[in-house]
């Protein structure tokens, strides 16, 4: 088998995987959002395309992109591709008109300048998809896709119930899930500009009590830069957005721990030099972070 589920890592095995995902017939559908991301979505696009798992479908939702994006991805001509392009009022709002038309028994979100990490993301996910609700791995933040300079290399952990109060979640671009699961969700909550996928997440894994499978690895190649990282006071709102949602959700108090070990932990992982320091709290923490990029 690929991994153990909720059980901790498990070596990959690229044929195994590809033989296991093979054998389904689940559709997975990629929602990627954009909006003026001609300098970035040919590469996304791509890294999509390349996958070796067969089905699956990107829907592109296009914010009214006055740029040459719109142009870009109509240049592909794949049936795979589905384009839909109109303003809306913001970009949790454009992933809610994505969750209302893919046709996948699966879906996920890849942003408009992020990449699948190699060819077998997709099939990775399937193969995890066949027996859980979710699906979810690592996160490389690079500082360009050329040549893959790593940042920082949000690895993920397994999902146990009660860890959104310590400070975990996992990474949004490798949040794959069941369509029965999305339906029980809903859509994506607008109030918070910036922790929306936190939110989702969290109404998944603990409010719904959704099996997960943590796939060890990177998945998603993930573009250092967007909405809710860089500033300190964007990272500051994130985290605000975060309790709130914690505290509406789960009954947390004013300030809970996750307050304090959210960006703690991010710290830890984003300086080699707390290595050490790292693992030895990885043993009792759950790793987490609010820094997600936004192609808006």
């Amino acid at each position: 088998m690929l991994r153990n589920r909720e059980s901790g890592p498990a070596l990959y095995n690229a044929p195994s995987v590809e033989a296991e995902a093979q054998r389904s017939d689940m559709k997975i559908s990629v929602v990627t959002i954009s909006l003026n991301s001609q300098a970035t979505i040919a590469g996304t696009i791509h890294s999509f395309l390349s996958q070796t798992y067969p089905h699956k479908e990107l829907v592109v939702i296009d914010g009214a992109s006055t740029d040459r994006t719109l142009d870009i991805v109509k240049g592909f001509q794949s049936s795979l591709i589905r384009l839909v392009s109109e303003r809306d009022q913001g970009i949790f709002d454009a992933m809610n008109k994505g969750l209302s038309i893919y046709r996948g028994d699966a879906i996920g979100f890849l942003n408009s300048n992020d990449r699948f990490h190699d060819a077998h993301s997709l099939a990775q996910i399937a193969a995890a998809l066949g027996e859980t609700d979710v699906a979810h791995g690592g996160v490389w933040m690079v500082r360009d896709h050329e040549s893959k300079h790593l940042v920082r290399n949000w690895k993920g952990t397994p999902f146990k119930r009660g860890k959104f109060r310590l400070g975990w979640m996992p990474p949004h671009p490798t949040f794959y899930m069941r369509r029965s699961l999305a339906e029980k969700i809903g859509k994506f909550d607008v109030r918070y500009e910036i922790a929306a996928d936190y939110d989702y997440m969290l109404r998944a894994l603990e409010i719904h009590a959704a099996s997960s499978t943590y796939i060890p690895g990177p998945l998603v190649d993930f573009l250092v830069g967007g909405q809710s990282s860089g500033s300190l006071r964007k990272v500051l709102k994130g985290n605000l957005e975060c309790l709130q949602s914690r505290r509406e959700r789960l009954g947390a108090p004013l300030i809970d721990a996750a307050f304090f070990l959210k960006p703690s932990l991010k710290m830890l992982q984003q300086h080699s030099a707390f290595g050490g320091a790292r693992n030895f709290l990885a043993r009792f923490l759950p790793v987490g972070d609010n820094s997600r990029t936004r192609s808006r």
